[in-house]
């Protein structure tokens, strides 16, 4: 597996150009097909496919950090003032969410065990969000950072290929990708990326290419000065890109030692959304929540991909991202003290 680019190479130049004519076909050929967000999962397929195949493909960090900004701004501004009565509920739904990830990592960690992990590479590998974090410290605590990375990478692919068909037959069919609007509205927003993303990791906000976009995006729309939206293909574009950057991420892989890793990984991420989903049904029922929302809150992905998700498929994104980042920095509190706690168990 191989890491994000940092810079832009020729190389990395020639392995753009191939990664976005990859995912063209493949977004392509879904939307022929009138599969639900074809030109997220197409590019992501398309791509994960050529990257397993050893074809250098890759989106350049910088450039994946830009996009990703842009739909932290279409997140923030669905913030509205009328928000404000709805987030009453949310103590309920984030208790529920903390029990949910605790009991998924231990029945997926449970799993990996079975598979032959070692008990740190186990837990860190099934820890449903803050991957960088969970490879970094499952590594720092003697666990394999590869199996960790490759764990995190996959569960992450297998939710985003899973929850958009589940969805779109559930509801029986959508009508695609949303907010969908006309025109670009308050598209000046996009001029202040190139100022906010250095802010954001000057500050220091965890995932902050999507995080600070977010905040500054939802607090000029929660203030009702400027939200902004986007066009179909607008929003097309930056799937696109995104879905390239998320299935570009595996190169030097065997066929063989890739197909074992997907069916674990398979296996414990499904065992994680069965667990999950009963605590969604528990947020459903309590607090009249949708259950697509409610699943799609708790889901076991990244908050990056999970917003994309919630944006595009217009499932109350708010309300996902609350709890998605929730999820994210009680892990990264938790996750040092739950690796002191493994380390001292394994040297006693």
């Amino acid at each position: 597996m191989r890491g994000s680019i940092k810079g832009v190479s020729a190389g990395s130049a020639k392995a753009l150009v191939i990664s976005l004519a990859v995912g063209a076909v493949g977004g392509t050929l879904f939307q022929l097909t009138g599969l639900p967000l074809a030109w997220m999962l197409g590019p992501l397929i398309a791509n994960l496919l050529a990257s397993s195949q050893g074809v250098s493909v890759a989106v350049p960090e910088p450039l994946r950090n830009m996009f990703l900004a842009v739909m932290g701004m279409v997140l923030g501004s669905q913030v509205t003032p009328q928000l404000a009565h709805r987030v009453l509920d949310w103590p309920i739904s984030a208790a529920l969410l903390l029990m949910g990830v605790a009991a998924s990592t231990a029945v997926a960690a449970a799993w990996y065990r079975r598979c032959g992990f070692d008990p740190v590479s186990a837990w860190f590998g099934a820890s449903p969000g803050a991957m960088t974090a969970m490879i970094l410290l499952g590594e720092k605590c003697g666990g394999d950072p590869q199996r960790i990375a490759v764990a995190q990478s996959l569960r992450i692919i297998l939710v985003i290929l899973f929850l958009p068909p589940l969805f779109w037959a559930y509801e029986g069919g959508g009508e695609g990708i949303g907010p969908v609007h006309s025109g670009l509205e308050h598209g000046w927003m996009l001029l202040l990326i190139p100022l906010i993303l250095p802010l954001g990791r000057w500050l220091r906000i965890p995932s902050s290419a999507l995080l600070a976009p977010l905040l500054l995006a939802a607090l000029l729309s929660g203030f009702d000065i400027a939200s902004l939206a986007l066009p179909g293909w607008g929003m097309n574009l930056m799937l696109w890109v995104l879905g390239s950057a998320i299935g570009s991420r595996f190169q030097g892989m065997t066929r063989k030692l890739f197909g074992r890793y997907l069916w674990q990984s398979g296996v414990a991420t499904l065992l994680a959304l069965i667990v999950l989903a009963l605590f969604a049904e528990l947020i459903h029922q309590l607090l009249g929540v949708g259950r697509d929302v409610a699943l799609l809150a708790l889901a076991p992905g990244g908050i990056g991909e999970m917003a994309i998700l919630a944006v595009a498929l217009n499932i109350d994104p708010v309300f996902v991202a609350f709890h998605h980042l929730l999820r994210m920095v009680t892990l990264m509190i938790i996750a040092p003290f739950w690796a002191r706690w493994l380390l001292r168990r394994s040297t006693s």
